[in-house]
């Protein structure tokens, strides 16, 4: 029986992790959980799972906890119960920069880490392989397309990684004409064709920001340089990525799209354990098909690749403007081309650091992300 920690298990990522459990309540036991503000769902689920330690990092309500639990609040509170508890691993599904520290205490803990935040590898993957290298801790990746690639190099070395080819939907506009991308509204952009997913990661896919955050943590997951990891378009989302090795034999995960089998992967490794949760009849699959991703439908993606090449303090004020500008795009306050915008701005003018330590990556996110929020007028 492993003891879990699900962070942010309100989520579509905790969901499918509830799914998992549910499968298997005599492997895993939800020790510990955390919403943000869907407080009503996560009684739910600690009424269900006898789940004793709750954190709520948003709104504090005043409703009890069920009996047997015991509400806790903020980040401060969540990194002490992580680092004292008993775990055996933590599924990190916060969404955005706010997930990091969880992660770094996690890892300084020993603990495993089922890793669905890839802006903890995005803001600080430097520090995190070093901090690695001191622990017992391992980072199991939760994302569809890392866990493919995960399961293709069981047993590999990098060295023979000739290539990693991860694979995009490419969001609602694929095919939409480029002539038209300055009528494209929120509610457009909210609904994404294969996946259901939170508001910022929908968004991230419409500008394919979310493939190139993938490319920089795949950078450091699998210890291999970008001009050797690559994305392209598979709109059937049946294929969740390619590993090309140095012989040239290629390999590849698939399945029907869902996140239940990377999260029971995650939880279960280095087992493969039987499960019903998702099955997929090869007869009965669409043909697949194949395209690369372009500049002029994505730039964003291209410029935040460049940002991952140059490293140090750039891919977090990438993330951390490009946080700020879907704010202000689900508030209607900037356009969906404004997101690109504003991080090509910020990109030619904030000052990058080579190295960056925890404390300068933690205040320089916060700070980008206020001044793009509040400033946004001045760099459009």
């Amino acid at each position: 029986m492993k003891n879990i920690a699900v962070l942010g298990i309100t989520g579509s990522i905790g969901n499918s992790t509830i799914a998992v459990i549910r499968e298997h309540p005599d492997k895993f036991n939800i020790t510990l959980a955390t919403a943000h503000h869907n407080t009503e769902l996560l009684f739910e689920y600690a009424h269900e799972f006898g789940i004793k330690h709750l954190v709520i990092t948003g709104s504090k309500l005043p409703a009890a906890p069920p009996p047997g639990s015991i509400i806790y609040h903020g980040e401060k509170e969540l990194l002490s119960l992580i680092s004292e508890l008993d775990l055996d691993i933590v599924l990190n599904a916060i969404a955005g920069s706010a997930g990091l520290l969880s992660s770094i205490t996690t890892i300084e803990s020993g603990i495993d880490l089922a890793l669905a935040n890839k802006e903890s590898l995005v803001l600080a993957g430097h520090l995190i392989k070093n901090k690695l290298r001191s622990s017992k801790s391992r980072v199991l990746p939760v994302d569809s397309e890392h866990s493919a690639v995960f399961q293709c190099l069981e047993g590999h070395q990098p060295s023979e990684i000739s290539k990693i080819i991860l694979t995009a939907s490419g969001g609602p506009f694929r095919d939409l004409p480029l002539d038209q991308f300055t009528n494209i509204t929120l509610d457009k952009a909210l609904k994404h064709p294969t996946w259901t997913m939170g508001t910022k990661v929908t968004i991230d896919s419409a500008t394919m920001m979310n493939k190139a955050l993938e490319v920089i943590e795949a950078h450091w997951l699998f210890d291999t340089e970008y001009d050797k990891i690559e994305a392209i378009m598979h709109p059937q989302s049946i294929i969740h990525s390619f590993v090309e090795f140095a012989d040239g034999s290629i390999m590849a995960q698939l399945s029907n799209p869902t996140m239940k089998l990377p999260v029971l992967y995650a939880l279960s490794y280095p087992q493969h354990i039987p499960s019903d949760l998702i099955r997929t009849s090869i007869l009965d699959l669409p043909q697949m098909n194949f395209r690369p991703l372009t500049p002029e439908r994505y730039p964003l993606y291209f410029l935040a690749i460049e940002a991952g090449k140059t490293g140090g303090l750039l891919p977090t004020i990438i993330n951390a403007v490009n946080e700020a500008a879907i704010s202000l795009f689900l508030n209607h306050k900037i356009s969906f081309n404004d997101i690109y915008k504003l991080i090509d701005q910020a990109c030619q003018t904030e000052n990058n650091i080579s190295h960056p330590d925890i404390d300068t990556i933690i205040n320089t996110n916060l700070s980008m992300h206020t001044k793009y929020l509040t400033n946004y007028q001045n760099y459009l």
